[in-house]
Protein backbone atom coordinates (compact mmCIF):
# COMPACT_ATOMS: atom_id res chain seq x y z
CA UNK A 1 0.00 0.00 0.00
CA UNK A 2 1.51 3.41 -0.94
CA UNK A 3 1.97 5.73 2.02
CA UNK A 4 2.26 9.51 2.07
CA UNK A 5 3.34 11.56 5.08
CA UNK A 6 1.67 14.94 5.50
CA UNK A 7 3.97 16.92 7.77
CA UNK A 8 3.05 20.27 9.27
CA UNK A 9 5.32 22.69 11.09
CA UNK A 10 4.91 25.21 13.88
CA UNK A 11 1.59 26.74 14.84
CA UNK A 12 -0.39 24.63 12.38
CA UNK A 13 -1.79 22.70 15.32
CA UNK A 14 -3.77 25.90 15.96
CA UNK A 15 -5.56 25.80 12.60
CA UNK A 16 -9.22 26.64 12.95
CA UNK A 17 -8.58 29.26 15.62
CA UNK A 18 -5.38 30.96 14.44
CA UNK A 19 -6.00 33.83 12.01
CA UNK A 20 -9.03 32.28 10.29
CA UNK A 21 -9.02 35.15 7.79
CA UNK A 22 -5.63 33.85 6.56
CA UNK A 23 -5.74 30.11 7.29
CA UNK A 24 -9.48 29.37 7.28
CA UNK A 25 -11.64 27.89 10.01
CA UNK A 26 -10.79 24.21 9.45
CA UNK A 27 -8.47 22.28 11.79
CA UNK A 28 -5.97 19.44 11.19
CA UNK A 29 -8.55 16.66 11.79
CA UNK A 30 -10.64 18.28 9.01
CA UNK A 31 -7.58 18.25 6.76
CA UNK A 32 -7.02 14.57 7.49
CA UNK A 33 -10.67 13.76 6.69
CA UNK A 34 -10.43 15.72 3.43
CA UNK A 35 -7.25 13.96 2.32
CA UNK A 36 -8.66 10.55 3.19
CA UNK A 37 -11.75 11.34 1.12
CA UNK A 38 -9.64 12.49 -1.85
CA UNK A 39 -6.91 9.82 -1.89
CA UNK A 40 -6.76 6.70 -4.02
CA UNK A 41 -8.21 3.68 -2.22
CA UNK A 42 -4.79 2.03 -1.91
CA UNK A 43 -3.02 5.10 -0.50
CA UNK A 44 -2.41 5.49 3.22
CA UNK A 45 -2.24 9.06 4.56
CA UNK A 46 -0.59 10.00 7.83
CA UNK A 47 -1.01 13.61 9.00
CA UNK A 48 1.40 14.90 11.65
CA UNK A 49 2.12 18.30 13.19
CA UNK A 50 4.91 19.55 15.42
CA UNK A 51 6.22 22.84 16.71
CA UNK A 52 9.63 21.17 17.16
CA UNK A 53 12.14 21.59 14.33
CA UNK A 54 14.20 18.57 15.41
CA UNK A 55 11.14 16.31 15.42
CA UNK A 56 10.17 17.46 11.93
CA UNK A 57 13.70 16.71 10.72
CA UNK A 58 13.57 13.23 12.30
CA UNK A 59 10.29 12.54 10.48
CA UNK A 60 11.89 13.53 7.19
CA UNK A 61 14.91 11.32 7.90
CA UNK A 62 12.52 8.40 8.47
CA UNK A 63 10.76 9.24 5.18
CA UNK A 64 14.11 9.13 3.39
CA UNK A 65 14.94 5.77 4.96
CA UNK A 66 11.56 4.28 4.00
CA UNK A 67 11.27 6.09 0.63
CA UNK A 68 7.95 7.60 1.74
CA UNK A 69 6.69 10.64 -0.24
CA UNK A 70 6.10 13.77 1.80
CA UNK A 71 3.68 16.67 1.62
CA UNK A 72 5.34 19.32 3.76
CA UNK A 73 3.95 22.56 5.13
CA UNK A 74 7.06 23.84 6.89
CA UNK A 75 5.18 26.92 8.17
CA UNK A 76 7.60 29.48 9.66
CA UNK A 77 10.53 27.08 9.15
CA UNK A 78 10.05 27.74 5.42
CA UNK A 79 11.94 30.99 5.62
CA UNK A 80 15.02 30.17 7.65
CA UNK A 81 15.52 26.52 8.59
CA UNK A 82 18.58 25.37 6.71
CA UNK A 83 18.59 22.23 8.85
CA UNK A 84 15.10 21.37 7.55
CA UNK A 85 16.22 22.25 4.01
CA UNK A 86 19.18 19.88 4.30
CA UNK A 87 16.90 17.07 5.49
CA UNK A 88 14.45 17.79 2.65
CA UNK A 89 17.34 17.67 0.17
CA UNK A 90 17.95 14.07 1.22
CA UNK A 91 14.50 13.20 -0.14
CA UNK A 92 15.40 14.78 -3.48
CA UNK A 93 18.72 12.95 -3.59
CA UNK A 94 16.90 9.67 -2.90
CA UNK A 95 14.33 10.41 -5.64
CA UNK A 96 11.48 10.56 -3.14
CA UNK A 97 8.78 13.14 -3.93
CA UNK A 98 8.49 16.15 -1.63
CA UNK A 99 5.78 18.71 -2.29
CA UNK A 100 5.99 21.94 -0.30
CA UNK A 101 2.54 23.33 0.45
CA UNK A 102 1.18 26.50 2.00
CA UNK A 103 -2.41 27.29 2.89
CA UNK A 104 -1.98 30.98 2.13
CA UNK A 105 0.07 32.52 -0.67
CA UNK A 106 3.34 33.59 1.00
CA UNK A 107 4.10 35.94 -1.92
CA UNK A 108 0.95 37.93 -1.20
CA UNK A 109 1.95 38.43 2.43
CA UNK A 110 4.77 40.13 4.34
CA UNK A 111 8.12 40.45 2.56
CA UNK A 112 9.92 38.05 4.92
CA UNK A 113 7.54 35.28 3.81
CA UNK A 114 8.56 35.60 0.14
CA UNK A 115 11.68 33.46 0.52
CA UNK A 116 11.57 29.70 0.98
CA UNK A 117 14.75 27.78 1.72
CA UNK A 118 12.79 24.55 1.05
CA UNK A 119 11.47 25.27 -2.47
CA UNK A 120 14.81 24.72 -4.17
CA UNK A 121 14.94 21.08 -3.08
CA UNK A 122 11.21 20.31 -3.35
CA UNK A 123 9.73 18.35 -6.24
CA UNK A 124 7.11 21.09 -6.46
CA UNK A 125 5.42 23.89 -4.54
CA UNK A 126 1.69 24.57 -4.19
CA UNK A 127 0.46 27.61 -2.29
CA UNK A 128 -2.53 29.83 -1.78
CA UNK A 129 -5.38 27.36 -2.24
CA UNK A 130 -6.22 26.68 1.40
CA UNK A 131 -6.57 22.98 2.13
CA UNK A 132 -6.82 22.39 -1.62
CA UNK A 133 -3.05 22.99 -1.70
CA UNK A 134 -2.71 19.65 0.11
CA UNK A 135 -5.27 17.95 -2.17
CA UNK A 136 -3.36 19.12 -5.25
CA UNK A 137 -0.09 17.88 -3.73
CA UNK A 138 -1.69 14.52 -2.97
CA UNK A 139 -2.91 14.18 -6.55
CA UNK A 140 0.53 15.07 -7.92
CA UNK A 141 2.30 12.50 -5.74
CA UNK A 142 -0.23 9.77 -6.53
CA UNK A 143 0.04 10.49 -10.26
CA UNK A 144 3.87 10.33 -10.13
CA UNK A 145 3.72 7.08 -8.17
CA UNK A 146 1.68 5.15 -10.73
Amino acid sequence: MPRILVLNGPNLGRLGSREPDVYGDQDLPALERLLNAEKDAATEIEVRQTDDEAELIRWIHAAVDSATPVILNPAAFTHYSYALRDAAAMLATAGVPLVEVHISNPHAREQFRHTSVISGVATGVIAGFGFDSYVLALAAIERRSR
